[in-house]
């Protein structure tokens, strides 16, 4: 890695979140000499690749840091010699989300972005991309860090360790998110808080949590049993039962609820799609609007509207994860990253979400060993799922496809399964070249 200056390559740099990382970027300039930014996007993503390329441009100017900004809608210059690939990007754009929350709606099941069949049909538009993105890594970049955050990023995470040569570390804001969270709850700076994790991606579990280094489990979980109450901007913040949290004896996360609480959050999801919209159609106003906000030629920094969109210290995290293995910090980080034994009740091949030590050498779990009964079946009937959503989406198999959402712990039926893939086959034809 060059200590005379870093290159980035951004795909899908037109994102609404670039502003975030641009921001992670320039705090970090001292100990994090980026050089050159590469911000790259796609034919259709060029009007939006160029309002946020120039407000980035502007940022920099502004905090009078050497940091080049390139946009550009060729890849492959953007990934030739990088030193950091990191990935934000959305197949088929919100229309695509859409299509996902509302396909599962139409069969009474759960129609979310990344969980359930939602997040399978994401999947199987991410994977060919993500494959061909890291072919011209493998060519161009080969040394190259990975930081993934597209989602579902514990499956596309693994699709690339499984099926690539890339050296490459899943991220995800759920974690640092419920880190601030309960930091929020005690009143406290975020730097007071730590948790342990173990889990998936979107199914994470804060087994212990610690203020100061003092364990404070169970006295967070007395609050949390006493109506205190934590989500994200795109999760609904439905109460958790005082008597179910006591029984867990750990800190869900936010995505639980579609676990723990699906009938309310069915009927939740179904009262909103009928009123304001699925999350995706909000989405897509609030993107409007933050776009509109970038055009502004005055605008030199991140707007504080950002947090609306859900993502929250997304590529604050990313800055942070690079800062570490660019510096060889040996510091704590909560990522997707192969399992490799730290979680025993898992295959060793696949990716889990938990906290690492990083350094020069990429991420290191924390030995978990066995997990809890109480969430042991959860996390592997949703793990053989993940399993088999890559082994479809790498290689178009329908039967495997069919077997994913059927067993996918949201799904009620192989029936109500192979309509909603059906579903999803015919509406995303063009983005699932892997099923022709």
């Amino acid at each position: 890695m060059s200590k005379r200056g870093l290159k980035i390559a951004t795909i899908g740099g037109g994102s609404s979140y670039t502003p975030e990382l641009v921001e992670g970027f320039i705090k970090r300039y001292d100990e994090l000499p980026v050089k050159d930014l590469y911000l790259v996007d796609i034919e259709e993503g060029k009007e939006k690749l160029e309002i946020v390329g120039n407000l980035a441009k502007r940022m920099v100017e502004k905090a009078g840091v050497g940091i080049n900004i390139h946009l550009t809608l060729d890849r492959r210059e953007a990934i030739k010699d990088a030193d950091f690939v990191t990935t934000q990007f959305r197949v088929g754009l919100l229309d695509a989300r859409i299509r996902d929350e509302k396909i599962p709606l139409k069969y009474d099941v759960i129609g979310q972005e990344t969980t359930g069949p939602g997040g399978f049909a994401k999947a199987q538009r991410t994977i060919p991309v993500i494959l061909d993105i890291c072919k011209d890594i493998e060519e161009l970049s080969p040394n190259a860090w990975l930081i993934n955050f597209t989602n579902p990023s514990g499956i596309i995470t693994e699709t690339v360790l499984k099926h690539t040569n890339v050296k490459t570390i899943g991220l995800c804001n759920v974690p640092i998110g419920m880190v601030y969270g309960v930091a929020e709850m005690l009143d406290v700076d975020v730097e007071r808080v730590s948790i342990d994790f173990a889990g998936l991606n979107h199914l994470v579990w804060g087994t212990h949590i610690y203020l100061d280094g003092e364990d404070i489990t169970e006295r967070l979980i007395d609050s949390f049993a006493g109506g205190k109450s934590m989500s994200m901007k795109n999760v609904p913040d439905l109460p958790w039962e005082p008597e179910f949290i006591k029984s867990l004896g750990m800190f869900p996360c936010p995505y639980h609820r579609y676990y723990y609480l699906t009938d309310k959050m069915l009927e939740e999801e179904k009262k909103e799609a009928a009123t304001v919209g699925t999350r995706g159609e909000q989405v897509k106003k609030l993107e409007k609007e933050l776009f509109e906000l970038y055009k502004d030629p005055i605008l030199n920094i991140k707007p504080p509207q950002l947090e609306k969109r859900g993502g929250a210290h997304y590529s604050d995290a990313a800055c942070s994860l690079i800062n570490s293995i660019y510096n060889n910090k040996k510091d704590m980080h909560v990522v997707n990253v192969k399992n490799n034994g730290t979680i025993a009740d898992l295959p060793d091949d696949v990716v889990i979400e938990t906290n690492a030590i990083v350094d020069r050498n990429g991420a290191h779990p924390i030995n978990i060993g066995h997990v809890s009964t109480k969430i042991r079946g959860l996390m592997q009937s949703v793990k053989a799922y993940e399993e088999l959503t890559i082994e479809a989406g790498v290689r178009g198999d329908y039967y495997t496809a069919l077997q994913a959402l059927t067993i996918h712990p949201l799904v009620p039926s192989s029936t109500v399964a192979k309509k909603i893939l059906d579903d999803i086959i015919n509406q995303n034809k063009e983005y699932l070249p892997q099923y022709k």
